[in-house]
């Protein structure tokens, strides 16, 4: 009979371990909170071995003893563990509600595709292939025009007197871009131009004076839809969140 006993108790003890992580003075952690734990560490990438399951054991083991004293002097009933707890707690629930929110109704790959269409659709922007003449005052700048205006090729004088070092070796080309990537002088001038044509007069920025020639326009090229595509996601689930929480606040009684 004893033997029996003893038995059953050993085997009690297996299945209690067997459910458990550990068990801190009489107290057991459960093994679904380290179940949780290697789930974190497997989606932030990291590969879960032995060596990690040893860690997050000897964590949780350490915040349980650290719990178990925290407890024993009564700090679980002070105002502001009770405030924090709160938060806590209304954070957790309102996770869980977005969560359940966005799996009773997923962003389907049909709404990703419509709403890409729909964007590329009404994109009207236009990119602009420009070569300019940096110099440092307006009485140069000046001479450069009438240069070019009496035949002199823009793309040499470009090279030999442009400040801009990124463009001035290239004969004053500056690719392809739309105009708000330049400053607003610049783009203002610029998006004036008929292809071919130069400023007549020298344009001034932060930078120095500007002589501008506009070289070709096109459409703005809309992006590949495989590149953009977790992009659209994202926002149509912030957008579809912004409206959940517009319709929720709308039923709701506000004093």
């Amino acid at each position: 009979m004893k033997h029996t006993l003893i038995a059953l108790s050993l085997f009690a003890a297996g299945t209690a371990m067997a459910q458990n992580v550990a068990v801190v003075n009489g107290k057991p952690i459960p093994l679904a909170r380290m179940s949780m734990l290697e789930r974190q560490v497997t989606e932030a990438g990291q590969k879960v071995t032995d060596e990690i399951k040893q860690k997050i054991r000897d964590e949780l083991v350490t915040r349980e003893i650290f719990v178990q004293e925290a407890l024993a002097r009564g700090l679980n009933k002070s105002p502001e563990f009770v405030d924090q707890m709160e938060l806590a707690r209304s954070s957790l629930l309102i996770r869980q509600l977005v969560a359940d929110e966005k799996a009773k109704h997923p962003i389907t790959d049909a709404q990703i595709k419509g709403e890409y269409d729909r964007v590329v659709g009404a994109m009207n922007a236009q990119e602009y292939n420009a070569s300019h003449i940096l110099v440092e005052d307006e009485a140069k700048a000046k001479d450069l025009i009438k240069q070019i205006q009496g035949g002199a090729d823009f793309a040499e004088l470009a090279k030999q007197n442009s400040k801009d070092p990124g463009s001035g070796a290239n004969g004053g080309a500056l690719d392809w871009a739309t105009p708000d990537s330049y400053v607003p002088e610049f783009s203002g001038a610029m998006v004036k131009l008929a292809k071919g044509e130069v400023t007549s007069e020298p344009v001034k920025s932060q930078f120095g004076w500007h002589i501008i020639k506009l070289m070709d326009t096109r459409k703005a090229a809309a992006p590949d839809f495989a590149q953009v595509k977790d992009a659209v996601r994202k926002s149509l689930e912030q957008r579809q969140m912004a409206e959940f929480e517009g319709k929720l606040r709308k039923n709701a009684r506000i004093q």
